[in-house]
């Protein structure tokens, strides 16, 4: 307990007290450790030499690394001597001598062991030499050492929060154990940073309203019945500064000119935009900036990817991290439905659409890789397929970044943000591509849920599960996909085109584990996880509802100008204004105005 009052409250800081930041991680003393060794040397000197007066000794520690024993740890090295003298005769000369002298002493310490770091300084504390005889010279030092000794601190401390907080626990909940196992910091050997984070900080936030529900309710549910003040909302946000004012210039210009300013700094000012929703000519105007956008991404994609697409078809777009939740594989697998759906009805209505697709994968991340192999080959097979005439069209967007996504973001006509609903935290790139007057598809996840609320559900195309109906087959099961591969024709020709070699005839089982993860636990855990199959129907719905709305020229102006206009919320300066109001507590800084400097002019300049 001693040794624990550098702690100061579990939840607050840990006071510098005895602990210094060493190589990355807390150190604490164990303890110090100071010892003294007295070495001599009879030193012979050869025939020819006569010792006279001893004019000066000098001499230097060299050790080697501390090694462990039982009783501390012992100290291997050299005193390294030099001695200068007259000759003893009168012929005038200096000798100086070189001794070595070994050194093994055990600096006694109780308690150390692997875990212990050492910092050791040893001085020549006394050197010494004198003339026995004309012939003999005794040389004698003391060598003192000191040690400092560590251990590591990062246990002690993380052991210590969690006796407390578990004391916590108890005094709310007596005697039940099920509350100890489930929000303990250590548990069976196991440090969950998670619980430790909320046991030690201020403030938890999800970053969007329905992720902070899902936390509160379901995976966090026993910290926020204990300490339900911790908890709170902070919606993400995006710069407008950037993704407009920047990235698309003739738009903000267009902006601008139709509400002013002052939404470069105040974007729910941008609000003002909806009185323009059903005029005509702004419907023309803001449709024709999309277009020159669309223009412009064309030019880059047939640079960069080599392939020609058309401005005038519809520009859906998915570019985010590739991860399975985020079901860029359900997106590909509905392409490939309608690659089917047109070579089996040639002459079937339909309005060209654009793939566009955008996304980097964790290095070992082999689904998501095989899921942009998957897209690529997709785009080989469709886009060399002259049969179609240029109906569909699929690009991968190599080394997506903002650089690029500035380019994508101000281009695109429909927003995807198809994740599995209850898995998606909140989503910034939807935020994005709304403030550029794309429409979006997607799911009642994340930050969706509020772009909804802020548009209109008329202006989007919402489908598939809830989130509610996600983690009701989650915990109670219920979903299996087999029954839908079985009993869905068109699903089952999708599937099977993973594993016959349409879009892989070197290797036809390139993608077998794709279809694994759909229908069986041979490669995952579970079956369809991201329940892809059972949403396919629905997004097929959405998707065909989207060239329906495309048609109607004047219906889709309004609803994109309308997701311009409603996306003021989505300010990141709005998040960060939560967070210094409600959280970090911090006193707004206001920079002076810089005055300005009158010039001279010169009768010359005028």
């Amino acid at each position: 307990e001693e040794e624990l009052e550098i702690l100061s409250d579990v939840y607050g800081v840990v006071k510098e007290v005895g602990i210094e930041k060493k190589k990355g991680s807390f150190r604490r003393f164990l303890t110090k450790s100071s010892g003294k060794m007295k070495l001599a040397e009879h030193l012979t000197l050869p025939e020819e030499e006569h010792a006279g007066k001893v004019l000066y000794t000098r001499g230097m520690i060299q050790l080697e690394e501390p090694a462990y024993t039982e009783g501390g740890i012992a100290l291997f090295g050299e005193a390294k001597l030099q001695v200068m003298y007259e000759d003893g005769t009168e012929k005038g000369n200096l000798y100086c001598r070189k001794i070595s002298l070994p050194v093994q002493y055990v600096l006694e310490a109780e308690g150390i062991d692997e875990s212990c770091t050492f910092q050791v300084d040893a001085d020549l504390e006394q050197i010494s030499a004198s003339i026995v005889e004309g012939s003999e010279l005794d040389c004698k030092c003391v060598v003192f050492f000191h040690a400092h000794i560590y251990r590591a601190w990062t246990e002690d401390i993380i052991e210590e929060i969690n006796r407390r907080f578990v004391m916590e626990i108890e005094a709310k909940y007596p005697g039940n154990q099920e509350k100890i196992r489930k929000m303990a910091i250590i548990y069976d050997g196991q440090v969950k940073m998670a619980h430790l984070a909320i046991a030690a900080g201020y403030s938890v936030n999800g970053v969007a309203r329905l992720h902070t529900e899902i936390l509160k309710n379901q995976e966090l549910k026993d910290f926020y019945e204990m300490m339900p003040e911790k908890f709170n909302n902070k919606t993400n946000g995006i710069t407008q500064r950037r993704f407009l004012l920047h990235a698309n210039p003739l738009l903000a210009e267009w902006v601008t000119e139709h509400v002013g300013a002052d939404w470069i700094t105040d974007l729910p000012k941008i609000k003002k935009l909806a009185v323009y929703a059903d005029d005509e000519k702004a419907q023309q105007e803001f449709m024709n900036i999309k277009y020159q956008n669309k223009v412009r991404l064309a030019k880059y994609i047939l640079e960069h990817n080599g392939v020609e697409v058309d401005p005038r078809s519809i520009f859906d777009v998915q570019v985010k991290r590739l991860h399975e939740y985020k079901r860029q594989l359900l997106n590909i697998l509905h392409v490939m439905y309608l690659y089917n759906e047109i070579k089996e009805h040639p002459d079937m209505e339909f309005f060209p659409r654009t793939f566009i697709f955008g996304a980097k994968a964790a290095a070992g991340y082999k689904n998501a890789k095989l899921t942009i192999k998957l897209i690529n080959s997709v785009a080989d097979v469709i886009n060399n397929d002259a049969s179609i005439n240029g109906k569909i069209k699929v690009v991968f967007i190599e080394n997506y970044r903002v650089s690029n996504a500035e380019l994508i973001f101000a281009a695109a006509d429909v927003s995807e943000q198809i994740s599995t609903a209850s898995k998606e935290a909140s989503g910034t790139g939807n935020m994005k591509f709304m403030l550029n007057g794309a429409l979006t598809i997607g799911t009642m996840d994340g930050a969706n849920v509020e772009i909804v609320e802020e548009v209109g559900a008329e202006n989007a195309f919402i489908f598939g599960l809830s989130s509610d109906e996600v983690i009701h087959y989650e915990n109670c099961g219920g979903y299996d996909p087999m029954e839908i591969f079985n009993n869905d024709a068109d699903i089952r020709k999708v599937l099977m085109q993973l594993i016959n070699g349409t879009y892989s005839p070197q290797d036809p089982e390139l993608f077998r584990d794709l279809y694994n993860s759909l229908l069986n636990t041979q490669c995952t855990a579970k079956a369809d996880t991201y329940f892809i199959l059972k949403d396919f129907k629905s997004y097929a719905e959405a998707q065909k509802k989207v060239e329906a709305a495309y048609k109607d020229e004047k219906g889709w102006a309004k609803s994109a100008i309308l997701n311009t206009a409603c996306s003021g919320k989505f300010t990141s300066d709005r998040t960060i204004q939560e967070y210094v109001d409600d959280i970090w507590k911090l006193d707004k800084v206001v920079l002076p105005k810089k005055k300005e400097v009158k010039k001279t002019v010169t009768a010359e300049e005028k």
